[in-house]
């Protein structure tokens, strides 16, 4: 079974729902396998949990 793998910020569940609806069915038509067979895990982060270049995400806002 093919998994997806998406990091972003937190989400209210029905952006999650879209969210993995969406890459499903995308990864489905890309490869022909079934969007039934598709995993996907959502990992949230958190800006302080985030580098970018030397300094935290959190630090830039």
């Amino acid at each position: 079974m093919p998994v997806i793998h998406f990091y972003g910020p937190r989400m209210p569940k029905e952006k999650k729902e879209a969210l993995v609806k969406e890459f499903a069915q995308a990864a489905s038509r890309a490869t022909g396998i079934p969007v039934e067979k598709m995993i996907t895990l959502l990992h949230e982060t958190e800006p302080e949990n985030i580098g970018l270049g030397d300094d935290l995400l959190a630090n830039r806002r």
